[in-house]
């Protein structure tokens, strides 16, 4: 068997970035993936403002402490007129600083007699002016291409005028489930069926990360129709995906098909749950078959296609970041595969947090997977004791 690093290798080594672009509204760019650097065309802030509702003030006439005139009012949005000596200017938050104005006071340090103001402390040069463009420069880069979008980042381009952008065009993924114990949930359940839970998981999972999906639905088992089925998957498609049929029992049929239609270039990994995964071609379109055990299956996605469906879209990021928690539990019998298993975290007294075990860790057991924050990331071999500083992949960080 292969190792998880190995075949994460081999997979992404096999995930060639789309070129294509598209134009998409700024509103609309979210979870996309950014083809080219976003330029900004203004400095932002636009002009010099004031950081606070107050009073903007030359400092020159504050020298004989006598009280300011209050010429005029400058609200956000308009434009106020050159400070004139021994005026000050009632401003407010994000207005524009008036030509002459070198500090703003604000409005709790002041003290206002009639069309008269005086202030509590004498302000220094700058105070609460904030400077065109100390947030971003007019010309320089403020977002990256291979960018994946966030809606703060959209708030970003929209903050320097930008309406559209340009974005790596969706993957096109087809996806169908093998199992003639499968049924669709609002069927009733004959006898040894079960409903298509992976179908839903899967299908979420493709949808946050920003692919057009064509689910081919359930194909039963029978290599022929395995067959078909990879076939009209590999049309038009940058991705087969299928869920079930990769082991090695009779009614298997995925991998043989695979092997029939196109080439097997990986199969089983050292890894549990989820060592029946495979991955190769059919025709010339890359294939991930993914076991059909709901937890193996769930798992499996976030650790490969999730990173290989990235690497295609052209993201600059695929990699899920561990971070260290301490274990509230004993893991006293070791696989010598490497082990996910599901947890869920609490905060220490000592500001740390502490994961503890889903009691039954089972390949299909899926409400492991819904009751968990994420995973903890085993050595081949290790054994766990409570208090032992462990690796967790975050759920945050594996769907994000």
């Amino acid at each position: 068997m292969m190792s998880v690093d190995d075949a994460l290798s081999q997979l992404l080594n096999g995930a060639a970035p789309l070129t294509e672009h598209e134009t998409v509204a700024t509103e609309l760019a979210t979870g996309r993936i950014l083809a080219r650097d976003l330029i900004s065309p203004h400095n932002v802030p636009p002009h010099d403002n004031s950081a606070m509702d107050g009073y903007a003030i030359r400092l020159a006439d504050l020298a004989g402490g006598a009280p300011l005139r209050v010429s005029q009012r400058i609200p956000a949005g308009h434009t106020g007129e050159p400070l004139q000596p021994g005026c000050a200017a009632r401003i407010f938050t994000g207005a524009p600083i008036p030509p002459g104005c070198d500090a703003v006071v604000m409005q709790e340090l002041a003290t206002v007699e009639g069309e008269m103001v005086r202030f509590d402390t004498p302000p220094r040069s700058g105070q609460n002016i904030r400077r065109s463009g100390e947030d971003i420069r007019a010309g320089s880069a403020i977002l990256h291409a291979g960018s994946r979008l966030k809606p703060q980042d959209l708030g970003l381009a929209a903050s320097v005028g930008i309406a559209s952008m340009a974005v790596v065009r969706r993957l096109k993924v087809a996806v169908f489930f093998t199992g003639d114990e499968l049924v669709m949930p609002g069927n009733d359940l004959g006898p040894s069926q079960i409903y298509n839970s992976n179908r839903y998981v899967l299908r979420g999972l493709l949808d946050s990360l920003g692919c057009d999906v064509t689910d081919l639905g359930i194909v039963r088992d029978d290599l022929a129709a395995t067959r078909a089925a990879l076939r009209t998957a590999a049309d038009a498609h940058d991705l087969v995906l299928t869920c079930g049929g990769v082991s090695v029992g009779e009614e298997d049929h995925v991998k043989a098909a695979v092997e029939a239609e196109g080439a097997l270039e990986l199969w089983k990994i050292a890894m549990k749950p989820g060592k029946p995964l495979a991955f190769g071609r059919v025709a010339q379109t890359p294939f991930v078959g993914l076991p059909g055990n709901p937890v193996s299956s769930f798992i499996t996605f976030l650790l490969f296609v999730r990173p290989f469906i990235l690497q295609r879209q052209g993201a600059d990021a695929t990699a899920a970041p561990a971070m260290p928690v301490t274990a509230g539990f004993d893991w006293i019998k070791p696989d010598k595969r490497r082990e996910f298993l599901r947890v869920q975290l609490t905060p220490t007294a000592g500001g740390g947090l502490e994961a503890s075990l889903f009691p039954n860790q089972g390949s299909g057991v899926l409400t492991s997977c819904s009751w968990a924050d994420g995973l903890i990331d085993v050595a081949p071999g290790r054994a766990i004791a409570r208090g032992d500083t462990i690796p967790f992949l975050s759920y945050a960080s594996l769907l994000g």
